[in-house]
């Protein structure tokens, strides 16, 4: 199950959305397992800091468009006949739904469908991966977590592109994928992750070290609301363990995953601050009343993906904040080069996660 490197090694692999947080992750990772990254991004990209900062733009084949026109993401694929597919290409911020509601959904929706819409008529891509977010479900205001059968929804932008992505591609998949023996489509749904190189505004982690760094007291909105932080390496394992088996097993993968913290690392924001502030030294908090809607508690029941792919997350709530704050101070703070702090984590997360 864990020898991840065997597999991806020379395989052509299409990141969208490869210029994002989560998406420069994905590449280095899949960089490092020896793959062919090919990568799609949009400019402007509020969060492309870290995918260039790690020079990946020299280190695999990069188009810049917007994904929402479909010949070009056509003429894409057929240039470059990835065998996998991770769709990560989205807008990602809930305070940005709010403000920009119809370029929400025009991204979220219409980016997802004419991937869904491209994917079905080529034979090349055996394994597609559409990321979505917890934030999909209805809300119910439980603790125990949602389930994949749980009921889709949501009441802000944000949450209901992101159930309109799961929607659609359910659809796409009984009524055209299932027709085809030898491709896997699924969804994951992974809840707020953090980790090194993160600058989108209004985010907890990147508001707090931009605070720090400038020796500013941090502000904090809903301090109390919990959610269920997670270094952003252990969904991307899910991803990537995932990818492989419904590659290999379509018809036994496919369908929708979650992919979410352990239940003891539900934790209040105003401890993940606390902990930030203590691994780095110095700061303080103050609290401010949030303006918009989110959902107080937030929890993925994560039974399935521990079941049937083996898929469990390796380090604590503590151990998570503490390598994303170390990726800032080695980087910021410490002057080191990026790319070697970065690649240093992922090989540490593999050796702590027993990936070969």
């Amino acid at each position: 199950m864990n020898k991840l490197k065997n597999f991806y090694k020379n395989k052509k692999v299409l990141i969208t959305g490869a210029t994002g947080f989560k998406g420069a992750w994905l590449t280095s990772w899949l960089l490092e397992l020896g793959a062919k990254v090919i990568g799609s991004g949009y400019n402007p990209n509020e969060n492309k800091n870290l995918f260039y900062q790690l020079n990946l733009q020299k280190k695999i084949d990069l188009y810049l468009f917007d994904l929402r026109d479909l010949k070009k993401l056509k003429n894409l694929m057929k240039k470059t006949r990835p065998s996998i597919v991770f769709h990560l290409a989205a807008q990602p911020l809930i305070h940005l739904s709010y403000k920009k509601p119809f370029t929400t959904f025009d991204v979220n929706v219409r980016g997802t469908l004419n991937v869904l819409e491209v994917t079905r008529n080529l034979s090349f891509v055996k394994s597609l991966l559409i990321v979505t977010s917890d934030k999909c479900y209805e809300s119910n205001n439980s603790t125990s977590g949602f389930k994949e059968t749980d009921i889709l929804g949501g009441v802000d932008p944000y949450s209901a592109s992101k159930s309109s992505m799961e929607i659609m591609t359910r659809a796409y998949r009984e009524s055209f994928f299932n027709k085809r023996k030898n491709i896997g489509v699924s969804t994951a749904r992974a809840g707020n992750v953090i980790g090194g190189g993160d600058w989108s505004t209004k985010r907890l982690i990147p508001d707090v070290i931009r605070s720090l760094r400038r020796n500013k007291t941090i502000l904090i909105r809903n301090p109390n609301f919990n959610r269920p932080w997670q270094l952003v390496l252990e969904p991307l394992k899910g991803y990537l363990i995932l990818a492989k088996k419904q590659f290999e097993k379509p018809k036994t993968y496919s369908g929708a995953w979650n992919f979410g913290a352990n239940p003891k690392n539900v934790t209040n924001v105003k401890s993940i601050v606390n902990y930030i502030i203590n691994y780095w030294g110095s700061g303080k908090m103050i609290t401010r009343k949030n303006n918009f809607y989110e959902q107080v508690n937030l929890q993925l029941n994560s039974n399935k993906a521990k079941k049937e792919l083996k898929w469990t997350p390796t380090y604590s709530i503590k151990s998570g904040v503490k390598m994303t704050t170390q990726w800032y101070e080695r980087v910021y703070r410490g002057k080191e080069n990026p790319t070697l702090v970065t690649s240093s984590q992922i090989k540490k997360y593999m050796n702590d996660s027993k990936i070969s």
